[in-house]
């Protein structure tokens, strides 16, 4: 009978062995991506944070060079990443911030993932290489002012007039709007709902920026306004007529939000280890008291399930098995998880745990954003709901 192997020591950064699942490739790239945000991103966070301005075209072309915009997807300079490997990615960028993810998350799970999945190749050839290396940003026009969880509602139109198209509306709360060099904007037409690859400096395009947010200020955050937009045919997406367009490249940003939520709440969690550990009361560290102990062992249950959550859903899709109604599941879970770790963190920190001397709060109030955009955490219970009932509970 052979000897017992030596178990691993204990690593309370990986408390599970989760780095056993992964690859030396997947490894290599979580490094990459991690070495550049804590050189690039880090040291200047939370000024970009407090003045609400962020240098997004150069952080365009240095994740470009990187590969990471629109890793995921084949061809046109992308770089053909795995699933698990771009997830590993937005993890890390949301660690820096929530803001950084964003900005590759809409560049290339939702602009250039439409364009790649719907487009020409004319289009394709146009717009994906330059987006690749980060030359021309793009945005995505779905939500507008009064429709946001509803997209069938929206107003904005597209009318054709001879082979052009007339494109008249408005979208909300448009990540990257105001740097974009392309919008791909989903409007009504007579034929049903059609996408639009729009060059931002065509006539009647303009793109306000948004101020005054409390969440997301090292992001760029738009309004779109269409003041009859005049667009010739070949603008159209011609491979998908209706909600199904959209929504599929929402599944698909949705799922790097499974992995990216997790980054913010490991931010903060490693926070409040590392104060725990120094902060003095009473005559001893925090650390040693058993409440503290009790809140740093729950957030690790739910950072590291959360994680395995993500790495599950990322094989999946790997495997072209993973259905809208897990990554719901993912979504749902993990950022309702990452929210609590942020404020229980909060919690250890006392009152420096508002200060942007830490990452806690800056996470804390990002999250509060991606809670709700691409998809509320009601519409993703009764997605979940439905498909566990048969039940439509939407209307």
């Amino acid at each position: 009978m052979s000897a017992p192997a030596k178990l691993p020591p204990f690593d309370p950064a990986d408390p599970l062995g989760i780095d056993d699942l992964l690859s030396a490739d997947d490894l290599a790239i979580r490094d990459t991506v991690r070495s550049w945000a804590a050189d690039r991103v880090l040291p200047h966070i939370a000024e970009w944070y407090e003045d609400g301005q962020v240098p997004v075209r150069e952080l365009a072309l240095e994740l470009g060079d990187m590969g990471a915009l629109g890793m995921s997807l084949t061809g046109y300079g992308c770089a053909g990443a795995t699933a698990v490997q771009y997830g590993l990615a937005c993890l890390e960028l949301e660690a820096a911030d929530s803001g950084i993810r964003s900005l590759v998350s809409v560049q290339g799970s939702l602009a250039m993932y439409a364009i790649w999945k719907y487009g020409s190749e004319e289009q394709k050839e146009r717009w994906l290489p330059s987006m690749a290396i980060g030359e021309t940003i793009g945005c995505f026009g779905l939500t507008e002012p009064d429709h946001g969880s509803d997209p069938a509602g929206m107003r904005t139109y597209a009318k054709k007039d001879g082979t052009d198209w007339v494109l008249n509306g408005r979208k909300m709360w448009i990540t990257n709007g105001s740097v974009a060099g392309v919008a791909v904007v989903w409007a009504q037409t007579d034929e049903g709902i059609r996408g639009f690859a729009v060059p931002t400096d065509t006539p009647g395009f303009s793109a306000p920026e948004i101020k005054h947010k409390w969440s997301l200020r090292a992001s760029v955050t738009s309004e779109l306004v269409m003041d009859e937009v005049r667009l010739p045919a070949d603008a159209v997406l011609p491979g998908v007529t209706g909600l199904k367009g959209p929504l599929s490249c929402l599944s698909h940003a949705r799922y790097g939000i499974v992995w990216g939520a997790m980054g913010a709440a490991r931010a903060s969690f490693e926070a409040a280890v590392e104060y725990a550990k120094t902060r003095e009361q009473f005559g001893r560290p925090i650390g040693g008291f058993q409440l503290t102990q009790a809140k740093l062992a729950d957030m690790a249950v739910e950072l590291h399930k959360g994680v395995l959550l993500a790495h599950h859903l990322g094989l999946r899709m790997d495997a072209g098995r993973l259905r809208p109604e897990q990554v719901s599941f993912g979504k749902l879970n993990n950022v309702r998880e990452a929210i609590e770790i942020c404020r229980t963190s909060r919690t250890i920190l006392g009152a420096n745990g508002i200060s942007l001397e830490y990452p806690v709060m800056r996470h804390a109030t990002n999250l509060e954003s991606v809670l709700t955009y691409e998809g509320t955490v009601e519409m993703h219970q009764l997605v979940l709901g439905k498909a566990l009932t048969g039940l439509d509970a939407f209307r």
